[in-house]
C-alpha cells in the first residue's frame, strides 16, 4: 500500500504477506495475508482454498507474521516442513523473505508482499517495478546513477530512462568503461580534432539523446576531470580543441559497487559523484524478487520444450541460492537442467537436474575445491553436529556439495547425520 503526505509524494509502506508460487509441477501465482494455516486446505483469516497435493497433510504447517520476523510451525506433518531448503521440527522464527516447501507446493513468505502475486511484465514483479518507476520520474533530469550488481539489469534501467526522457527520439549509446584503455579513453569518449581531422568520441554519437556509462568508476582521473566539465558546463570538449561546443545528452552511469567507496580510495572524483548521484536507484538483485525468480525458473523450462515442467523441489532449490550472477546466470543453468531433463526422455525437470554448484557465491564454489580429508567407509569421528550443520547450510542443503566441503563422500555425510539426528527427507 501506498500512503501519501502530500499530493505528489508517495511513501511506500512494507506489507508481509505470503505468496504461493508452485503447486506440483505447475507454476501459481497466489497471494495470502500475513498469517495462514496450510494444508490441503489453507485457512486465512478473510478466505480458503484447496490445493490438491497429496504430499501434503491435512493440516500441515502454520504460518504468522510477529515483530519483524515470521514464525512457522510444523503441525507433526508426515512429509516434512522444509524452511530455506532444510526441513524443521517444531516451530522456527525467520528474519526477512523466506522460503517455505510443504509437499510439492512452494510458497515464499515476503516482508513487503505489496503489489503481489500479479506479475507486472512477464518476471518483473513490484519491487522491480518500483525501482523502474523511479527511473521514469527521473528520466526528466540529465543524470542517473544506478547501483547494481553484474546482471541485474542496468543496461535495460538506461532503455527505461532513454524511453521516458525527452530525447527519447535521439540515440542510445552503452559504453563499457573497463572495456577502454586508459591512454585512448578521452579520445573515444569525447572525440578528437587535429587539423581538419575529426575524430567522433561516444558522446558525438549520443548527441540529442542519452549515453550510458557502464561501471564508470573504470574511467581514468583524465576522463573523469572531462567529464565533470561537461556535465558542468553542458559543453563538449573533443581533444585538441580549445572551444567547447554546446551538447544535449542524458548522462546514466552504472556502477557494481557503491561508487562512494572509490571516492573514499580516493579513485574517483567526488565532485564528478555529486554530479552524477542526485538521483541515484539501486536495482534488486534476483534473489530480493524471489517470485520473480521463481517465475523466471517456469518460464525457462517451458521455453526450453512447451512440453516440459518444473518440479517443485527445483524451484524450491533455485530459490534459496544467491545466483550471483542474476537473471542471465539462472537463466544459463535452468536451461541446461531442461535440456538434460529432455535428453532423457522426461517431461518433469527434477533437482537433480540443476549442475549442485550452480548459482552459488564465489566463497562456496572456492570451498568444493579445498583439500580433502582422506576418504574411507566409516565418517570422521571428529567431525560434530555443528560442523555438519553450517556445512548443511552454506551448500544451501545440497548434500553433495556439503560433503565435498567436509572432504567426505556423499554416504559419509548421510550416516553423520543420522548420527547427530539431522533430519534431511530426499522426496520422490
Amino acid at each position: 500500500m501506498e500512503v501519501r503526505t502530500d499530493e505528489t509524494t508517495p511513501i511506500h509502506v512494507a506489507t508481509p504477506g505470503i505468496v504461493m508460487v508452485a503447486r506440483g509441477t505447475e507454476a501459481e501465482a497466489r497471494g495470502f495475508g500475513p498469517s495462514a494455516a496450510l494444508g490441503r486446505t489453507i485457512k486465512t483469516p478473510d478466505a480458503t482454498f484447496d490445493i490438491d497435493d497429496e504430499r501434503m497433510s491435512r493440516e500441515h504447517a502454520s504460518v504468522r507474521f510477529e515483530r519483524g520476523h515470521w514464525v512457522i510451525e510444523d503441525k507433526e506433518s508426515r512429509n516434512g516442513t522444509f524452511v530455506n531448503g532444510q526441513r524443521i521440527s517444531g516451530e522456527v522464527r525467520r528474519r526477512g523473505d523466506t522460503v517455505l516447501r510443504l509437499g510439492h507446493s512452494v510458497f515464499v513468505l515476503l516482508a513487503d508482499a505489496s503489489g503481489h502475486p500479479s506479475a507486472v511484465d512477464g518476471a518483473v514483479g513490484p519491487e522491480l517495478a518500483r525501482t523502474y518507476e523511479l527511473i521514469r520520474r527521473a528520466a526528466s533530469g540529465t543524470t542517473l546513477l544506478v547501483h547494481s550488481e553484474p546482471g541485474a539489469g542496468s543496461q535495460a534501467a538506461a532503455r527505461i530512462y532513454h524511453d521516458a526522457g525527452p530525447r527519447r527520439a535521439g540515440p542510445l549509446v552503452s559504453v563499457s568503461c573497463p572495456s577502454i584503455p586508459e591512454g585512448v579513453s578521452e579520445r573515444l569518449l569525447f572525440g578528437a580534432q587535429k587539423g581538419v581531422v575529426e575524430s567522433i568520441g561516444h558522446f558525438q554519437m549520443a548527441r540529442g539523446g542519452t549515453i550510458f556509462l557502464d561501471e564508470i568508476s573504470a574511467l581514468g582521473a583524465n576522463a573523469q576531470a572531462k567529464l565533470l566539465r561537461l556535465i558542468d558546463k553542458r559543453q563538449l570538449e573533443p581533444v585538441g580543441t580549445l572551444q567547447g561546443t554546446p551538447i544535449d545528452v542524458g548522462i546514466v552511469a552504472g556502477a557494481h559497487a557503491e561508487l562512494r567507496l572509490a571516492v573514499a580510495d580516493g579513485r574517483f572524483d567526488p565532485e564528478l559523484y555529486k554530479r552524477l548521484a542526485q538521483v541515484t536507484v539501486h536495482l534488486p538483485a534476483l534473489r530480493e524478487r524471489r517470485v520473480d525468480l521463481a517465475r523466471l525458473v517456469q518460464r525457462e523450462v517451458v521455453a526450453t520444450d512447451a512440453t516440459l515442467r518444473a518440479h517443485a523441489k527445483l524451484v524450491e532449490a533455485c530459490l534459496v541460492r544467491p545466483w550471483p550472477g542474476n537473471v542471465g546466470e539462472l537463466q544459463a543453468a535452468v536451461r541446461k537442467a531442461a535440456e538434460g531433463a529432455l535428453a532423457q526422455q522426461r517431461d518433469i525437470v527434477r533437482l537433480e537436474d540443476l549442475d549442485p554448484a550452480a548459482g552459488l557465491t564465489a566463497g562456496a564454489l572456492a570451498a568444493e575445491t579445498a583439500v580433502e580429508r582422506p576418504k574411507s567407509n566409516t565418517p570422521p569421528a571428529d567431525i560434530d553436529k555443528a560442523t555438519v550443520e553450517a556445512a548443511l547450510a552454506r551448500a544451501n542443503n545440497i548434500v553433495a556439495v556439503a560433503a565435498r566441503i567436509l572432504g567426505i563422500h556423499r554416504s559419509q555425510l548421510y550416516q553423520l547425520m543420522d548420527k547427530h539426528g539431522i533430519v534431511f527427507t530426499q522426496e520422490t
